[in-house]
């Protein structure tokens, strides 16, 4: 596969998540919640913070696919192992933590605070590790990226 096809198709999944969950937080979110309040008026004092919790906690997804978009740009260019990459894909891990962090000190603070069942706490758990998960393979594609890099630089400057 040529770098620019693949560059394409990286772009078009990249895409299809910023639909995805641009639909989840507009439309399915809101409207499952407001359908919740109406059968179960008591829970009507969480709506907003759960709204604005999980609309903070989307901020460094969306910054992500950004980040994504630029190393598919760089692969299209042929600079796959370049150092920019690197940079970019340790800023992709250290978001993918902060949010993985904040999402579980949220769910904390929400049952603390009466907003959130037990449940669900130890449900977002696995969102918790999907984020760790990510950072942690950000991390390890950001040093081979930055390894490859150095490999490649060395190879230029070798007759």
């Amino acid at each position: 596969m040529k770098l620019k096809t693949l560059s394409i198709w990286i772009k078009a999944v990249l895409l299809g998540f910023a639909v995805c969950g641009a639909g989840i937080l507009g439309f399915a979110v809101p409207s499952i919640a407001k359908s919740l309040v109406a059968a179960y008026p008591e829970f009507a004092s969480a709506y907003i913070p759960w709204t604005i919790f999980l609309w903070i906690a989307a901020v460094p997804c969306f910054i992500v696919l950004v980040l994504g978009w630029r190393i598919a740009s760089n692969i299209a260019r042929d600079n796959a192992f370049s150092l920019a990459n690197a940079k970019l894909l340790k800023a992709i891990a250290i978001l993918s933590a902060v949010d993985a962090v904040y999402f579980f000190i949220g769910n904390i603070v929400l049952l603390l605070l009466n907003m959130n069942h037990p449940g669900l706490v130890m449900m977002s758990l696995v969102v918790v590790f999907i984020g760790i998960a990510i950072c942690v393979a950000s991390f390890a594609l950001s040093h081979l990226t930055s390894r490859a890099a150095d490999i490649e630089d060395e190879n230029r400057y070798t007759i």
